[in-house]
């Protein structure tokens, strides 16, 4: 079953918590700290593998964990990393947060961090010093990223077939190509993209048929509209069209639209027409064909009398494809170079990133937020005083108290940092 779509959980392992641990030993008098720190919570790693070709498995398979890791020992004995979870994907997928893309798999091999690990908590005898020579401060490891992943396959290919239902695709593809799609005298033959591999001339295209497009598909009617994605990666974009048809200047002007309507990114994609099922046409009605088409088709696009069944003129279709997609590769990359050379990147280094803080007043509780102070923040145990006081210590040392006493809070006042709430000086 072909699938391209799925929607799933990713959950990192959380991290181990430090250990909070003395020495006890015989004829050592009051042994120092020796609390461990916790291991680091496994990743959900994402690998793209050209040995699958569609999302079926995730259908039974909705929730990707990772392992937790684990806490910290006695005698400084560092928690085991938990194991990171390798989930092998197609080609060609892209995985969505809110919409938002965290990786895009398009080589195989290529690995992604979709999820990553929460940092285990240091145990206290990472906190001693000549200063304090018995901490009872230890951290809690931080929790895994986990959210609802939604994945896309959009399939990889030099060429993507698009015309109306019965235009000649999977004929196409089945002589010019190793594919075998299915072929019938019936609309919508084709239920699911095919993929097949040309050789011409030394070289080869790897051709993507897309089930047939409709009028209205690019707002999901008809089968097309489900499939418009696997157009998207593609380099060039064939348009067939049933050299039989009443108007071949409106079945292309109709598939035209909806391919803009879809995206901007398709419809600017290079395209090459042909008239499809030529063999036995009357040459008259094959030049007022020609002509129909000429008055609606852009005068760089070049168009092209075929039959697949006859093997008329796909040789030169082939060789005519080679050179577009050669053309439109090279342009790209030239785009991207131009692009990466000419923004200009104006922004904070890591450490200033990290090092940010901000407060906003929700009703009586000030909220603070920032990266690295909520590190710390999801790191304490918030019923062990000691961490608690380390914790504001921290925030005094941050500049954060003294913005929040600014800013009006009083000693009982409630502070909250991502998860965890307290006041801002015992009570």
């Amino acid at each position: 079953m072909f699938v391209d779509t799925a929607l799933v959980r990713v959950i990192a392992g959380r991290g181990g918590n430090g250990a909070l641990s003395f020495r006890h030993e015989k004829f050592v008098d009051k042994g120092g700290p020796d609390g461990g720190d916790g291991g680091r919570g496994g990743n959900v790693v994402f690998e793209a593998s050209s040995n699958i070709n569609t999302l079926a498995a995730f259908r039974m398979r909705q929730e990707l964990k990772a392992e937790d890791g684990g806490a910290g020992g006695k005698q400084q004995k560092h928690g085991r990393d938990g194991e990171d979870v390798v989930v092998k994907v197609p080609v060609g997928t892209l995985v969505l947060r809110d919409a938002v893309a965290v990786a895009d798999l398009t080589t195989d091999g290529q690995r992604a961090i979709v999820a990553k690990g929460g940092d285990g908590g240091f145990g206290n005898a990472h906190f001693k010093s000549s200063t304090r020579q018995a901490p009872r401060v230890a951290e809690l490891g931080e929790v895994g990223e986990e959210f609802e992943a939604t994945l896309e396959l959009k399939l990889l290919a030099d060429v993507g077939l698009v015309g109306f239902p019965n235009a000649g695709k999977s004929t196409f593809l089945s002589v010019v190509t190793n594919a075998r799609p299915e072929i019938a005298d019936y609309e919508f033959t084709t239920l699911t993209p095919n993929l097949g591999v040309a050789d011409i001339d030394g070289s080869s295209l790897l051709i993507a048929d897309i089930p047939g497009l409709i009028e209205g598909a690019s707002e999901g009617k008809g089968l097309g509209g489900a499939f418009l994605r696997h157009v998207e990666r593609t380099a060039v974009v064939l348009h067939l069209i049933d050299a039989y048809t009443d108007d071949p200047a409106a079945a292309y002007t109709t598939i035209r639209r909806e391919l803009e309507r879809y995206s901007k990114v398709v419809a600017g994609l290079p395209e090459v027409v042909a008239l499809t099922k030529v063999e036995g046409l009357d040459e008259e009605l094959l030049a007022m064909q020609r002509e129909a088409l000429s008055r609606v088709v852009p005068k760089q696009t070049p168009v092209y009398a075929i039959s697949s069944q006859a093997h008329i003129g796909t040789t030169e279709l082939l060789r005519e494809l080679t050179r577009v997609v050669m053309e439109a590769r090279a342009m790209k990359q030239e785009d991207e170079a131009e692009s990466e050379a000419e923004l200009p990147v104006i922004q904070l280094n890591d450490t200033e990133l990290q090092a940010a803080w901000s407060i906003e007043k929700d009703s009586a509780v000030y909220v603070v937020s920032g990266d690295k102070i909520e590190k710390f923040a999801r790191r304490t145990d918030v019923s062990n005083i000691h961490a608690l006081i380390r914790l504001r210590d921290i925030m005094r040392k941050m500049g954060i108290t003294h913005e929040l006493i600014r800013q009006g809070a009083k000693g009982a006042s409630e502070i909250r940092i991502g998860t965890i709430s307290f006041t801002l000086i015992e009570q």
